[in-house]
C-alpha cells in the first residue's frame, strides 16, 4: 500500500493515525461487549474506517456529513462524546434519541452530523437539502453523503445525484463499495464494474480512490473539497473496500469466500498505516502505545458512564410531547377590507405574503416557475423571488421532500407542490420516515410544506383525483390540513408556513376556480385545530371538511335550520371540544368525507364520537364517502362514485330515525 505520495507533515500524520485508531478499538471492545451479551447489536465497520476517518478530516468541521451504518469514524473524529454515543447504542436516556432508535440512526447537529434512517437511500436527498442552502446563503460549506454499494441500487440513489447535478450542489457522494449489500454480492446487485463510470450518466465528476489508504483518501477528499469551493458542483468519489464482518455480527460471513479475507486482511487499513509511520520513523512505539492507553481510558470511562446510567422510565406524556417541536404562534387576526377571490387566488396571495414574511422560504415543485404550476397557484413567484427561491424541480419527488428536509435542518423553510397528490406516492417514504421522525427521534424540526392538489369532481381519472389525507392523518409527527374555503386556506397555508412542523396541505382541485369568496387582505392566520361551526342547527351534527362542506351547506336551507355543519379544517390536529360539543347538542351524527369509506378518518372520528358521547346519541353514528373503487374518469361512473348524490337522502334517513 502506497502511502509515500503525499503532502502531509509528521504532526498530520500522527493524526490521522490516532483518529484511524480510535474507531477501531471502539469496534473490538463493542465486540467484546456484544460476545457478553451487554449490548444487543453491532454493524461492523472493520476494514473501512479509512474512508470515514480520512474524509471527516478533510472537511471543515461546519460541514454537514451524511453517516451510515459503518461510519462510526465519523462520529469518533467530530469527537462526538463517548459516554453519549454509548449511552445512544444501550437506549439510554442521554443517547441522542432517549432510547427511540438505535446504533447510528440519529444526528448531533452540533457536530453537524446527521445519521442514517433503514432505508439507506433517503439520506442523499437530505444531503442535496443542506447543500442548496450552503449555496443559496453563499456559504462557503460542502455536504459529504456516505452510501453503500447495495443502496446505489434505490431510487433515492439515482433521484439525488440527478438534482445535485441539475443544480450544482456541492455534495461529494461517497459509495464505500465493500462488495457486498448484507448477503447478497455485487455481482448480483449491479451490472456496471466500477460505480465511476455512472458519473457520465449524471453529466457528474467522478474519482475512485483505495479506500483502505487513509491518506489517499484525505488528500483526495481535501482537493476535492477546495475545488467544490471555487467551483459549486457535485461529485460521486468511489471508495474501494472490503466489509471484514458480517453485514451486522448476528448475520455471520459464510457467504463471503474464505480466500477474499486472506486478501483483504493484507490491506487493513490501520497495521499498513502504522508499520508505513514505524518504518520511516513518523511514529515511535511509545507513542503508538500511549495513544492506545488515552484512548482505551475515554473508552472505558465512556461505557462505565454509559452503563452506570439507569435505564429509561417511560413516561407517554414526554412521549407524545416530543413527537412535534413546539410552536407558540402569534395570532395575526385577519383585517376587516375583503376582496372576492377565487379559491387559486387565495392559496397563491398566501403563498407571496408568504414569502414576504419568510426570507428563508424556498418553493419547489415540477413547473413552478415559468410556468407557475400546472394549477397557476406560483404564477408570477418567479419574476418577485427569484430563480434561487421559486424553483423548477426533475420529476424527482423523492429526493426533493429529502432536499425540503435538507434546507431545514440548515435553517431554511421549505415548501413541495406535489403536482398532483396523487404523485405523493413517489415521495411517500421521505415523507412518513423521515420528515415525521425526525423530531421525535433526534430533535430535528422539519420547517416543511408539502401542498397536495387533491380532489375529484374534475374528471380526472384515477391517478389524478385521489383524496389520499386519511394515509398521513395514521403518522405521527406530520399536521394534516385540508380548507373548504378561500378565506381559511390563505389564513391556514400562512400557518402552516409558520409552524416548524411537517405540514401536508390538501387543496381540492374542483374549489380552485369553482369557489369564490371575500377574503381579507393582507397577512392574517388561522390556528391549527380550530374547527369552525359554519352553519348552526338542531338536530343533525353534520362533521365534514374540504369540498364535502360545501355539498352540506347547499342543502342546509332545505331542513330549515335542522343541520348543524362542522367544518373541520385540520384532521390532524383535530378539533374533538367542537366534534363533541354540536353532538352533544343536536344527538345526531353524520360523518362524512370524499375519501372512500374503509379506513378513511370519518371511521375514527366515529369512534371517538362512540366512545365520548354515547349517552347523548339518539341514533347510530353514521359515514357517508366515496365507494370503495378507485376514482374512475367518465362523469357518470365518477358521479356515483362520489358522496355527493346520497347526501340528502341519508340525512333525511337519519333526521327519521
Amino acid at each position: 500500500m502506497n502511502f509515500y505520495q503525499h503532502n502531509l507533515n509528521i504532526e498530520a500524520l500522527q493524526k490521522l493515525y490516532y483518529h484511524l485508531l480510535k474507531p477501531r478499538m471502539i469496534e473490538e471492545k463493542m465486540l467484546v461487549l456484544l460476545r457478553q451479551g451487554k449490548i444487543s447489536k453491532w454493524f461492523s465497520g472493520i476494514g473501512q474506517e479509512a474512508i470515514s476517518v480520512g474524509s471527516t478530516l478533510a472537511l471543515d468541521e461546519k460541514d454537514y456529513v451524511m453517516t451510515m451504518h459503518r461510519n462510526l469514524g465519523v462520529f469518533t473524529s467530530r469527537n462526538v462524546p463517548l459516554n453519549r454515543l454509548f449511552a445512544q447504542f444501550q437506549g439510554k436516556q442521554s443517547g441522542f434519541t432517549k432510547g427511540r432508535d438505535r446504533s447510528f440512526h440519529f444526528g448531533v447537529k452540533e457536530h453537524h452530523i446527521v445519521g442514517m434512517i433503514s432505508h439507506l437511500g433517503s439520506q442523499l436527498g437530505v444531503a442535496d437539502g443542506i447543500a442548496l442552502s450552503h449555496k443559496l446563503k453563499n456559504e462557503q460549506q460542502v455536504t459529504l453523503a456516505f452510501t453503500g454499494d447495495g443502496a446505489t441500487s434505490q431510487g433515492d440513489f439515482h433521484e439525488s445525484l440527478n438534482v445535485a447535478a441539475v443544480w450544482d450542489l456541492p455534495v461529494i457522494f461517497i459509495i464505500e463499495n465493500n462488495g457486498y449489500g448484507l448477503s447478497t454480492p455485487s455481482s448480483e446487485q449491479f451490472k456496471c464494474k466500477q460505480f465511476i463510470d455512472k458519473g457520465i450518466g449524471y453529466g457528474m465528476e467522478a474519482h475512485q480512490v483505495d479506500g483502505n489508504n487513509i491518506v489517499e483518501v484525505y488528500e483526495k477528499v481535501k482537493a476535492l473539497r477546495e475545488s467544490m469551493i471555487a467551483h459549486p458542483r457535485p461529485i460521486l468519489l468511489e471508495c474501494l473496500t472490503f466489509r471484514m464482518r458480517g453485514h451486522e455480527e448476528a448475520s455471520g460471513t459464510k457467504y463471503v469466500p474464505q480466500e477474499l479475507f486472506e486478501e483483504w486482511a493484507k490491506k487493513d487499513p490501520i497495521s499498513n498505516f502504522e508499520q508505513y509511520l514505524i518504518a520511516n520513523g513518523f511514529i515511535l512505539q511509545e507513542q503508538i502505545d500511549s495513544y492506545r492507553a488515552e484512548i482505551k481510558e475515554e473508552i472505558e470511562n465512556g461505557i462505565a458512564a454509559a452503563f452506570g446510567e439507569e435505564d429509561i422510565i417511560a413516561d407517554t406524556k414526554i412521549e407524545l410531547e416530543d413527537v412535534y417541536a413546539p410552536f407558540q404562534q402569534e395570532a395575526i387576526p385577519a383585517a376587516e377590507k375583503k376582496a372576492s377571490k377565487r379559491m387559486i387566488d387565495s392559496i397563491a396571495d398566501a403563498l407571496d405574503q408568504a414569502m414576504q414574511k419568510h426570507d428563508n422560504l424556498v418553493l419547489m415543485g415540477q413547473d413552478i416557475a415559468e410556468y407557475g404550476g400546472v394549477f397557476k397557484a406560483t404564477e408570477g413567484l418567479l419574476e418577485k423571488y427569484g430563480r434561487e427561491r421559486v424553483r423548477n424541480t426533475p420529476l424527482c419527488e423523492a429526493a426533493i421532500v429529502g432536499t425540503a428536509l435538507g434546507l431545514s435542518i440548515n435553517g431554511n423553510k421549505a415548501m413541495m407542490e406535489m403536482q398532483f397528490a396523487d404523485f405523493v406516492t413517489e415521495g411517500f417514504n421521505q415523507i412518513v420516515n423521515n420528515l415525521a421522525k425526525v423530531h421525535w427521534r433526534w430533535g430535528q424540526h422539519a420547517d416543511v410544506v408539502v401542498r397536495m392538489p387533491c380532489g375529484a369532481g374534475v374528471s380526472a381519472g384515477p391517478y389524478h383525483s385521489q383524496s389520499n389525507e386519511a394515509w398521513f392523518t395514521h403518522i405521527p409527527g406530520l399536521k394534516v390540513v385540508y380548507p373548504s374555503n378561500p378565506s381559511d386556506a390563505k389564513g391556514l397555508l400562512l400557518t402552516a408556513f409558520e409552524d416548524p412542523n411537517p405540514v401536508m396541505f390538501f387543496e381540492h382541485k374542483a374549489l380552485y376556480r369553482s369557489m369564490t369568496a371575500d377574503v381579507p387582505e393582507g397577512y392574517y392566520n388561522i390556528p391549527f385545530g380550530k374547527a369552525k361551526v359554519v352553519k348552526e342547527g338542531n338536530a343533525l351534527a353534520i362533521i365534514t371538511y374540504g369540498a364535502a362542506v360545501n355539498w352540506a351547506l347547499d342543502l342546509a336551507d332545505e331542513f330549515e335550520g335542522q343541520l348543524e355543519i362542522v367544518d373541520l379544517r385540520t384532521l390532524v390536529p383535530l378539533d374533538y371540544d367542537t366534534i363533541f360539543s354540536s353532538v352533544r347538542k343536536c344527538s345526531k351524527v353524520l360523518v362524512m368525507h370524499e375519501d372512500t369509506l374503509f379506513g378513511g378518518i370519518g371511521g375514527e372520528i366515529a369512534a371517538s364520537i362512540n366512545e365520548n358521547c354515547f349517552e347523548s346519541l339518539d341514533a347510530p353514528v353514521k359515514r357517508l364517502a366515496s365507494i370503495d373503487t378507485a376514482v374512475p374518469f367518465t362523469a357518470n361512473l365518477e358521479q356515483n362514485f362520489l358522496p355527493k348524490a346520497k347526501l340528502k337522502s341519508t340525512i333525511e334517513e337519519l333526521l327519521a330515525y
